[in-house]
Formats: C-alpha cells, structure tokens, sequence
C-alpha cells in the first residue's frame, strides 16, 4: 500500500505529493520531529523547497522501515535514525 503526505509549498503556491510504501509497524515514536529535522537538514544544505520535502520524507521512510522490526520497551518504539551508516 502506498501512503502519501502532502507538503504545500506557499512560496509557489505548489501542492507536492510525497507518496512512500506503507510499513507494518508500531515503531513511529518521533516520526513528525525527525520529518522536520531532515527538511531543516536538507535546507541548511542548500536544497531547494521541494527538494528538501523530498529529501525528509525519503529519509523519514527509510528510517520507519529499517527500525520497523525493532523490540524496544512498550508501545511506539523509535525510528532507527542511523539507518544510513550501514555498510
């Protein structure tokens, strides 16, 4: 299933799609504040508006996914934020 948020860009009056598979998992705990993390991250890179949504919503899928599997205490576990340092 493919899910899809939405990121108004006002300065273009431009509605993005940001469509990501859907993940079977309960592990979301943080998932807004690591989405706004990495758009501020892309932006400090230099990245265009868009870009930079695109760019946080890649990053946060790729963590919901890596971290799904993960047995952490009770309830919304964690996001695996490291998910790009594995080699």
């Amino acid at each position: 299933m493919v899910l899809t948020d939405y990121f108004y860009d006002a300065e273009r009056g431009e509605l993005i799609e940001l469509p990501s598979q859907a993940v079977q998992t309960v592990n979301t705990h943080g998932t807004g504040c690591t989405m706004s993390s990495a758009l501020a991250a892309h932006l400090a890179k230099g990245c265009s508006l868009q870009d930079a949504a695109r760019g946080a919503k890649a990053y946060i899928a790729g963590a919901i996914a890596d971290g799904a599997a993960y047995e952490i205490g009770h309830g919304h576990g964690p996001v695996n934020h490291f998910f790009l340092n594995k080699k």
